[in-house]
């Protein structure tokens, strides 16, 4: 079962699509990274499937069902733009406040249980603007998981914070996901911090989408390679060829060869030194996902 499932989506201003004929599938109990440039259309995607915006045509379905069923609205939690908190008000009653806006029949029990899974249990009685933004954005998390839901959706809610703040909240994000077996739709721009928790993605340029995979195929799609940095990299990588026969290897300046898809430092190794190459360093280059991304987007060039 889908937990999302979009078809056809579209929201158009004015002569602009922010997204275009988007259909995704976020299976139930994954961690889904929604990932594209600034305007590429993930926050649209976002409000709409909340509710936050009505789209210009296409479709949506929770857990199979429509969008606008109350029944299945319920079992959303949302954590879009900037938590909706008080600052003047602790930490716990920005929590109950919000279980009593929602009709919990106990919003204290609820509220202390919200915080004490989001790692605030010891920061209940701390007013909101003495927060850190790294709490604030935990503070949110709690308010969003309210009524035990099983979806989060959550939009960019590393942005901004400092190193121990975003190892915080991915761990907090990931407890969820794996303790509770919520299912997680999340968009960042940190895809180091995205790549550690996220199980599938989805990829959007210009409001469409252009790759939606899982994690595990996308390891397999990643363009690995030795890379040998050694004195005269041309007649060194003739060297290799004739000896190991591997296709496509790429001399990428006088000093340094690529070798996609070959692993076997030993036998590189041997080769060089056998033959008195001056070998500087032999190692495994593994393309991560912010490389992935660039290289499909087309490079660095926004333009």
């Amino acid at each position: 079962m889908d937990a999302i499932q979009t078809i056809g989506l579209c929201k158009r201003y004015g002569n602009k699509n922010a997204v275009n004929n988007l259909s995704i599938q976020v299976p139930k109990g994954s961690v889904y990274g929604f990932i594209g440039r600034n305007g590429a259309g993930k926050s649209t995607t976002q409000r709409m499937i909340c509710g936050l915006a009505s789209p210009t045509a296409g479709e949506i379905k929770l857990f199979e069902r429509p969008v606008t069923d109350p029944a299945v609205r319920r079992k959303i939690g949302t954590l879009i733009e900037q938590p909706g908190i008080y600052p003047g008000m602790s930490a716990l009653e920005n929590v109950i406040l919000q279980g009593y806006s929602i009709g919990l029949e106990n919003p204290q029990k609820s509220a202390l249980e919200a915080l004490d899974a989001v790692g605030l249990s010891k920061a209940v009685k701390k007013k909101a603007k003495h927060l850190s933004l790294g709490m604030k954005q935990r503070l949110g998390l709690a308010i969003a998981m309210l009524g035990n839901p099983e979806l989060l959706i959550l939009d960019e809610p590393i942005n901004g914070l400092d190193p121990e703040g975003i190892v915080q909240l991915r761990e907090v994000i990931a407890n969820l996901h794996r303790d509770r077996g919520v299912t997680i739709f999340i968009s960042s721009h940190i895809l180091g911090e995205l790549s550690k928790i996220a199980t599938h993605y989805g990829i959007i340029k210009d409001g469409e989408l252009i790759e939606q995979t899982s994690a595990e195929e996308l390891a397999n799609k990643r363009k690995d390679y030795l890379t040998v940095k050694v004195e005269d990299a041309q007649k060194a990588a003739q060297l290799l060829s004739k000896e190991l026969h591997i296709p496509a290897m790429e001399v990428v300046s006088s000093r340094e060869i690529h070798l996609p898809g070959f692993k076997d430092t030993a036998a590189v190794n041997r080769i060089l030194y056998s033959n008195n190459y001056n070998v500087e360093e032999v190692f495994l280059h593994q393309q991560d996902l912010e490389e992935y991304f660039i290289e499909l987007m087309g490079g660095t060039d926004h333009e």
